[in-house]
């Protein structure tokens, strides 16, 4: 039989078969002897064919992927963990206070996403709890955003959510975000069927507590899922050589070639780049192109 991964807890996998049922399932050890270098190599949203032996299904293939989201391993050094595979869009669920998301942690994540050609939505949650002034600066970021092409919108969860729903219908969209952003209450809020548990800001830390453990796929209607993921702490970036960087990048990807040193040119301190004249000249946005510094001078991001 063939279906789709809704859930894996890294034992086992919830899949829905073409039947309309839900199996449970494990995988048979030789898929794992293929070197692939992924924590996960079965990631939600896969397409699989199983077996069914004694009331537990054995997922004997992985089909063909369109695409995945994935990011570096936190655990397993070399090694890149995937979020979700086959999926229309991405989406990141941020906030600038309570916890506080880093332009960095949003950056990088579009960059990942950009780089499977993936379309992407920025959705800053909690406005409610700015004052006049966060609110305009969000707004400002929003505006950048929007310039290049990335959907971004402001809202509380609690009253909000509906907003975006009209982007959501008929495609598989991955939620992702820093945990206690509101990736849940959001979730619930566009479909209460879903009831994700959610969980209060830590005093000590103002950060979020863990409240999705596993990565899940959600079924809105028939052609329409979410995917929600754990809170994640970090992004870091996997296989990108530094002369690429700036291709997904797209308000740089125009532009780079206008370098004088041309492709091979990484816009960090050569003369005459395009890239640094559109940053001193307001094209680009500053904090883009400290995002795209903090990307090329990671220690793990060097070749």
């Amino acid at each position: 039989m063939q279906g789709i991964v809704l859930r894996s807890t890294g034992s086992f996998y919830d899949v829905l078969a073409e039947n309309g049922m839900r199996y449970n399932c494990k995988v048979r050890g030789k898929i794992r002897l293929e070197g692939i270098k992924e924590t996960n190599p079965v990631a939600v949203g896969d397409r699989v064919q199983f077996e069914m032996e004694n009331q537990v299904g054995s997922i004997t293939e992985i089909l063909p992927r369109t695409n995945h989201m994935l990011r570096r391993s936190v655990k397993k050094t070399g090694h890149s963990h995937v979020l979700a595979a086959n999926i229309d869009q991405a989406m990141v669920i941020a906030t600038l206070a309570l916890p506080r998301t880093s332009l960095g942690f949003i950056d990088r994540f579009l960059v990942a996403a950009e780089s499977f050609r993936i379309p992407q939505i920025l959705v800053f949650n909690k406005k409610d709890l700015l004052d006049p002034e966060s609110l305009a600066y969000q707004q400002t970021l929003i505006d950048h955003y929007k310039k290049i092409g990335i959907h971004a919108f402001s809202i509380s969860a609690h009253t909000d959510s509906a907003l975006i729903l009209p982007l959501l219908h008929g495609k598989t969209t991955l939620v992702a975000g820093h945990s206690g952003v509101g990736k849940s209450t959001f979730l619930n809020a566009i479909a209460p069927d879903i009831n994700q548990k959610t969980s209060e800001i830590s005093d000590f830390s103002s950060k979020g507590t863990h409240t999705t453990t596993f990565a899940e796929m959600f079924q809105l209607n028939e052609k329409t899922f979410v995917i929600d993921t754990p809170g994640v702490k970090e992004w870091g970036l996997v296989d990108m050589e530094p002369q690429e960087v700036s291709d997904y990048f797209p308000e740089m990807r125009d532009l780079r070639l206008n370098c004088k040193f041309g492709a091979r040119c990484i816009h960090l301190n050569e003369p005459k780049c395009a890239i640094i004249d559109a940053v001193q000249s307001g094209q680009i946005a500053l904090s883009r192109y400290e995002s795209y510094v903090g990307i090329m001078t990671e220690d793990d991001n060097r070749k």
